[in-house]
């Protein structure tokens, strides 16, 4: 075979052997960790933690191998090696292969040796004569894409093939899950994957250029080129929806990397989950770093001094509980700097200290350590003593604390007098109403000031120390049961062996469910949403400062959000914050792309210069289904758009089609697309395209909200007009204008907003 099909076929032979050594591997490695499981836990102390190092190991690199399958291979650099005709071929994959006597064979795409398969151009080539694109399916080559970097090498023009990798992977059909890009990364995006790990890198970016792509590939880029640093502190990655986490959730684990924790604002805690959205003045008046100061009285408001002396008897003995000792203590308790609630044990025992003094003064008699003790102990456990001690400095959960700014107005009046009176109504609730997203950065503060209740955290260390006992009382009878140990093992060892034998959490695993985890590395998609509270919660996660932030301020769809970036990170960034913009858009079609640029100019956004790099013949169409009437179009006009366009492009590559119309026309909407579906192609074929999920549905109803970081083949965009008076304004109208790959049809009935 000659010409393409030839080079199909010596490439499928490359990427067989490729696979061929990938099972291998796997084998091998099956096979070493099954004969460490069967050696069991004899041996001595070292052997059997060798053992377990060698489990480990074994374990993480099956999960490495099986989590490369989908595309193992997907570029080739043909290299000059600096003789007169002599080519080097390297190629590049998911992670490096060395056959069985160590040569490569295969070239990690983060390693120095594949830079040039993203950096090298027409105008700077280096080395490189010939980038080639793999393009598979499962282990099938499929297509090839050739870019001739060095014009004076002799290669056959019949062996190249395609029109470029960039825009074959644009023109193909979404799936639901984020296309891996990597085979495409071009040099603008991989400057920024390459970029120093210190400080923050803000990536600013209009629709399409491939943000989320950039900052997934950079945080495996920096796992692999700063494991060191970064392996046992994690990685954080914050999205703007759980629906947008499902979406992107394959590429890092695709890419080898486990290491992740993947994340909401409101998520962000362990054990709350923000169920409810604020709008518009609410979500701004929560996102204002002013309840740094609120939160701080709220707690200083639980340290109350009594306004006058609290008699108390105890024992048949008369105390006092005198302000002045519990101003003083009160003092005592804050200079240790410890959280509200950790401080507190400090307070409490100067206070029992000082009422024990009372008894030694009332007595007139000196005591002893014991009898001091027993004072102390009996003043400790006596309701009249707690109850007040309690009252002057009371521990509270960081849900009460801020669960009673917004249900108990006078709470938030003392705590926060710089809100008017208006403002305060505003964020009024009932009690038991659901947390917000924009809660969640709130309570991250209060947490941070109360830290965890003493008293639990009393009664947490008792429970262990009686589970503790109980494992070594039955250690102690399978000793005795048994006559194990031959005397060499006493009780408390064995105890110490039976609770080492739990599950081993990966780094992932613990961050994600401790709070207070501090990571190496965070990025945060969608950054533009993000209020000044959100970014403070987010700072204090990565203490070194080392940030990935992406996003687009015109489209910045929430109250609290970011409209320029050096407003919103230099308060707490400082001089620690860096810019980098990526200007071309891979995804949007060109007059779909410049039409949404007008709108957007057009009514003010702060639109960066974008460049589409390619069109579609027919992307946008506009149709006026009811001229000069003031309502939406009928639902009849929309399902056949829609229908029309499932029928053009939902086939064997799984095409997507989004109608993404008014919030409050969706539920309407989705029926009556469900209902026709149902009858053009059945209930079952129809349940399938439907999916409940808006990344796994190949045909979808959304608000422009729900849009937010996901991409379609069409979308048909419900009354302009209608959304950009919405809450997100024309913010929400752009992000639903430069959702389709393919292209975009229009239905109206009012004026089109300025620009189209």
């Amino acid at each position: 075979m000659t010409g393409i099909a030839g080079e199909l076929a010596h490439e499928q032979a490359v990427v067989d052997t490729m696979y061929t050594r990938l099972d291998t591997l796997r084998g091998t490695t099956a096979g070493r960790l099954r004969d460490v499981r069967l050696a069991g836990a004899s041996g001595t102390h070292q052997n059997r933690s060798e053992r377990d190092a060698f489990a480990t190991l074994y374990e993480d690199r099956a999960a490495q191998l099986d989590a490369v399958e989908d595309r193992l291979v997907f570029g080739r650099l043909d290299l000059s090696d600096g003789s007169a005709d002599g080519t080097v071929t390297r190629y590049v994959g998911r992670i490096g292969l060395t056959d069985a006597e160590h040569r490569s064979m295969l070239t990690d795409w983060r390693a120095p040796a594949a830079e040039a398969f993203y950096r090298a151009t027409a105008l700077h080539p280096g080395d490189v004569q010939r980038r080639r694109h793999l393009v598979t399916k499962g282990r099938s080559v499929t297509g090839l894409e050739d870019e001739v970097l060095d014009l004076d090498t002799e290669i056959d023009a019949d062996a190249l093939s395609g029109e470029g990798a960039l825009l074959a992977a644009m023109a193909q059909g979404r799936t639901g899950r984020m296309s891996d890009i990597v085979a495409t990364i071009q040099a603008e995006q991989d400057r920024i994957i390459r970029s120093d790990l210190s400080g923050a890198l803000v990536v600013q970016g209009g629709p399409g250029t491939g943000k989320t792509a950039v900052a997934l590939h950079r945080a495996a880029y920096l796992l692999y080129a700063h494991r060191r640093l970064l392996e046992r502190s994690g990685v954080l990655v914050v999205g703007p929806s759980s629906a947008f986490l499902r979406y992107i959730d394959q590429v890092l684990p695709s890419l080898g990397e486990t290491g992740v924790v993947s994340t909401t604002v409101g998520d962000l805690i362990p054990g709350i989950r923000a169920t409810a959205v604020d709008e518009g003045q609410v979500a701004r008046l929560k996102g204002l770093l002013l309840w740094r100061k609120v939160v701080r009285r709220a707690v200083r408001a639980r340290e109350r001094v009594p306004e006058q002396e609290i008699p108390v008897r105890v024992d048949g003995h008369d105390f006092v509980i005198r302000p002045r000792d519990v101003s003083d203590a009160i003092a005592r308790a804050r200079r240790t700097h410890k959280p509200h609630n950790l401080a507190r044990g400090a307070f409490v025992r100067d206070m029992l200290d000082r009422l024990t003094d009372q008894y030694r003064d009332f007595t007139g008699a000196p005591l002893s350590g014991e009898d001091r003790s027993a004072v102390f102990e009996d003043l400790r456990s006596d309701r009249d003593v707690r109850v007040a001690l309690n009252l002057a400095w009371l521990p509270i959960t960081p849900e009460r604390l801020v669960a009673d700014l917004y249900t108990k107005p006078h709470r938030l009046a003392e705590a926060a007098p710089e809100l008017t009176a208006r403002e305060r109504r505003l964020l009024f609730r009932e009690k038991g109403a659901p947390w917000t997203e924009s809660d969640v950065p709130i309570l991250d503060e209060a947490y941070e000031l109360l830290g965890e209740d003493d008293s639990v955290a009393l009664a947490e260390a008792r429970n262990r120390e009686a589970e503790q006992a109980r494992e070594v009382e039955y250690a102690r009878s399978v000793l005795s049961s048994t006559g194990a140990g031959g005397g060499l093992v006493d009780a408390e060892t064995l105890a110490s062996r039976f609770a080492a034998g739990g599950p081993s959490l990966t780094t992932a695993e613990r961050a994600a469910g401790d709070r207070a985890w501090t990571y190496g590395h965070v990025v945060v998609d969608e950054a533009q949403e993000l209020s000044p509270m959100a970014w403070r919660a987010l700072v204090r996660r990565v203490p070194t400062r080392s940030m990935t932030i992406v996003g687009d301020v015109a489209q910045t769809s929430s109250a609290a959000g970011a409209r320029n970036w050096d407003r919103m990170l230099t308060p707490l960034l400082r001089d620690g914050w860096r810019l980098a913009e990526l200007t071309v858009s891979y995804r949007t079609p060109s007059t779909v792309a410049d039409t949404a640029q007008q709108v957007a100019r057009a009514a003010g956004l702060p639109v960066s210069d974008l460049r589409a790099a390619r069109d579609v013949e027919g992307s946008l169409t506009v149709v006026r289904t009811a001229p000069g009437q003031d309502t939406l179009p009928e639902d009849g006009a929309v399902v056949a758009e829609a229908l029309g366009l499932v029928k053009e492009l939902v086939g064997p590559d799984a095409g997507r089609v989004a109608v993404v119309a008014p919030s409050g026309s969706v539920p309407r909407l989705a029926e009556a697309i469900g209902g026709a579906l149902a009858s053009a192609v059945g209930a079952e074929e129809a349940a399938r395209l439907s999916a409940q999920r808006p990344e796994d549905a190949q045909v979808t109803v959304l608000a422009p909200r729900q849009t937010k970081g996901l991409e379609f083949d069409a979308v048909v965009l419900v009354e302009p007009a209608t959304i950009a008076e919405g809450p997100g304004g024309t913010s929400d109208l752009y992000v639903a204008m430069t959702r389709p790959t393919q292209r975009l049809v229009v239905l109206h009935t009012r004026d089109l907003p300025e620009g189209f």
